[in-house]
């Protein structure tokens, strides 16, 4: 196989031919103008979008040096825009009411639904009508913990739609972290569900939720309201696992009217979502906000300490997640386009609801799993809709590779355009499958590279105009001004590797860390005053394209050669037997540092001497004899979190035998923990 840097893939002819974008001069050009002109650039884009009052002052003002004073970013302050009525009013008032918004495939593929623009926007006005009457307020908070189901959209809609602040927390965290999360964002609020099936799995969100709030109440935060959506009676149940619902003890109850299914109840602050919004006004006016009122606050999970409240703006990221949406994915009207994470996690919020309501467009929200009831689930849904637009993480797409090709040559999948990938950077394996099997050779791949901080895209190929190389995020997203720098801080030009940082801001980007402002200055600007600092690793080759490696402390120094364990996984993967590989540093008494690698293999697949002999040759071949892993592993799982990223701090620990793990409240199955420990090697 070719190097990575040399395989280059030109942007396929029946994208470019309409795109938004279509070549590099014009990418360029654009691009240089964004840095150069950001007013200029932004406020263009800005008129695309109603505004009740135009921006009287300054479009842009920053400060990004803490040498200088307090860090801060204004995008558009006072203008007065509301993003609810962008994302829903603006389309029904031209005439596209009846355009559908969302289909909804629920866990279970009987279970399926639509809802209109139009609709959507009665839904979202009775909520907010019911949320005001309950005396939620511009500014409040409201958390939000539910499954992939309308109502969630609903939800931060209307929330949105009265000026208040959601705060969604993905609904498979524990109470413990619903309950840290709602005091923290002093949530009075609080809007759930009663229960939903992940694939033959079933989670009881209205018991764990009800466990938080009463840790709420522990700790001081009266908790006035929970508005409960009654889901399990109309969606369709495993037949194996009837019993267990019927069975499921619970002390004061009421009766979900399928399969008995019993919900815990507490009449001074629970309400059913029909009940409550049944009688409500589906006229709801907007409450103008001003640009830099906070939107919504996420929680980041740090790899120690406190969860990280990011705050978001309404204006300023309005602006760039409709942008990066328009261009990243090259969406026109008559898109059908599916994005498989959760609304729990950025992406959700940024390119789920957002993005794609902003531009108008018609999409996918899927409850359930890429695995059930088959391994074909993804690309039955894309053949059945006629998908055009795919976003999924590269995470999901080496767990179906391990399955072959023909679960996805079963399905008609020639609607596909544009393949993206979030969440980490994808190994050029996966992104050669995901090409070739998944796009027939005929989809442009658009792997892109951004944070829960940064609101939005800011390095990515755009599918028309950018020649790509399989693993490489390619060129920063307009607005983005890319710097790469050493440990003492000078810039790395041309081809090299370095901390990846930005030079200015951009309007999606975080405002602060809630409540803890000196937190926002030290995490991302601190170390090197002038700049956001990523806190990821990246390298630019001889053609400029930018590769991430991960983050920094995902770097490690073998007997003085810098290595990311990204490259030591890269290598890896190309092993025939290994389906997923995670890497990690660990000491050793002569080369400083070592690599211990938990390799994860595909179906069938035997952990032989002959196997560690390929792989240790494998990264020899593709890195260097220096790289050679002291520690090969066997991994049967990997300790994820629940957004599918591996929780590489678990597998340092394990690597030196240390059980002292800090917080694994987020891992999807905290049980693999113990089981890699078993498979640890004879000589670690």
């Amino acid at each position: 196989m070719a190097s990575c840097d040399d395989q280059v893939f030109n942007p396929p002819e029946n994208v470019s031919k309409k795109a938004h974008c279509s070549s590099m001069e014009q990418y360029k050009e654009m691009h240089a103008r964004s840095i150069k002109y950001p007013e200029a650039f932004w406020g263009d884009i800005a008129k695309e979008f109603y505004f009740d009052q135009p921006v009287p002052g300054k479009f842009l003002d920053y400060n990004f040096d803490v040498s200088k004073g307090p860090v801060y970013v204004k995008w558009l302050e006072g203008g007065r825009t509301n993003i609810c009525y962008n994302c829903l009013d603006k389309h029904v008032l031209a005439g596209k009411g009846d355009q559908i918004a969302f289909y909804w495939e629920g866990n279970d593929p009987a279970d399926t639904d639509s809802v209109t623009f139009s609709e959507l926007l009665s839904d979202v006005c009775r909520v907010g009508n019911y949320l005001q009457s309950h005396g939620v307020n511009k500014g409040d908070t409201v958390a939000i913990y539910m499954p992939m189901i309308k109502e969630l959209v609903v939800a931060m809609l209307a929330v949105a739609r009265i000026g208040a602040v959601h705060n969604i927390v993905f609904g498979g965290y524990s109470s413990d972290s619903l309950a840290e999360r709602m005091l923290d964002s002093s949530a009075s609020v609080l809007i759930c569900a009663d229960g939903v099936w992940r694939a033959n799995k079933l989670v009881h969100l209205k018991e764990i939720a009800d466990e938080a709030l009463s840790l709420c109440r522990q700790r001081g935060l009266d908790v006035r309201l929970s508005l409960v959506v009654q889901h399990m009676a109309r969606v369709t149940h495993p037949p194996s696992l009837h019993d267990a619902i019927n069975g499921h003890p619970a002390k004061k109850t009421h009766f979900d009217d399928k399969l008995n299914y019993k919900v815990s109840w507490n009449s001074s602050v629970d309400v059913w979502w029909e009940e409550a919004v049944s009688s409500a006004s589906d006229q709801c006016p907007v409450v103008w906000v001003d640009a830099e009122d906070p939107l919504f606050i996420l929680y980041t999970s740090g790899s120690t300490g406190k969860p990280k409240g990011v705050l978001h703006t309404v204006g300023g990221y309005m602006l760039y997640s409709a942008t990066t949406f328009k261009y990243s994915f090259d969406y026109h009207p008559g898109d059908v386009y599916f994005c498989t994470a959760d609304i729990g996690w950025i992406t959700g919020h940024s390119y789920v609801t957002y993005g794609p309501l902003l531009n108008g467009a018609t999409s996918v929200l899927f409850e359930g799993v890429p695995t059930y009831p088959h391994t074909g689930r993804f690309w039955e849904i894309i053949q059945k809709y006629k998908v055009s637009k795919f976003y999924t993480a590269p995470t999901a797409i080496r767990t179906l590779m391990k399955f072959g090709d023909d679960p996805v040559k079963k399905y008609d999948l020639s609607s596909l355009t544009v393949l993206g990938t979030v969440g980490e950077p994808i190994n050029p394996e996966a992104w050669l499958w995901y090409h070739r099997v998944v796009g027939g050779g005929n989809a442009a791949v658009v792997d892109t590279f951004w944070q829960t901080e940064t609101g939005g895209h800011v390095i990515t190929p755009l599918p028309g105009a950018t020649p790509t190389k399989p693993g490489s995020a390619c060129f920063p997203f307009f607005g983005i001004s890319v710097c790469l720098l050493d440990e003492s801080g000078e810039e790395v030009l041309g081809e090299g590797e370095g901390y990846l940082v930005f030079r200015q801001p951009w309007p999606g980007m975080m405002r602060t860390i809630y409540k803890n402002h000196q937190r926002f200055q030290t995490t991302y600007f601190q170390k090197f005053p002038g700049y956001y600092c990523t806190g990821d690793g990246a390298r630019r080759d001889k053609d400029g394209y930018i590769w991430v490696t991960g983050r920094i402390d995902d770097m490690l120094n073998v007997s003085g050669h810098l290595l990311s364990t990204a490259q030591v996984e890269s290598a890896l993967l190309e092993v025939e037997q290994v389906a997923e590989a995670a890497v990690v540093a660990r000491p050793h008494p002569v080369k400083g540092e070592c690599l211990h690698c938990f390799v994860t293999l595909k179906e069938g697949g035997k952990f032989t001497d002959a196997l560690v002999t390929d792989m240790k040759n494998k990264v020899r071949g593709k890195i260097g004899p220096f790289a050679q892993p002291d520690y090969l592993q066997l991994a049967p799982g990997l300790p994820k979190t629940r957004s599918g990223k591996i929780m590489r701090r678990v597998l340092r620990k394990i690597a030196v035998g240390d059980r002292d793990f800090g917080d694994i409240s987020t891992l999807a199955d905290p049980s693999v923990v113990e089981i890699l420990f078993q498979h640890r090697p004879a000589n670690a």
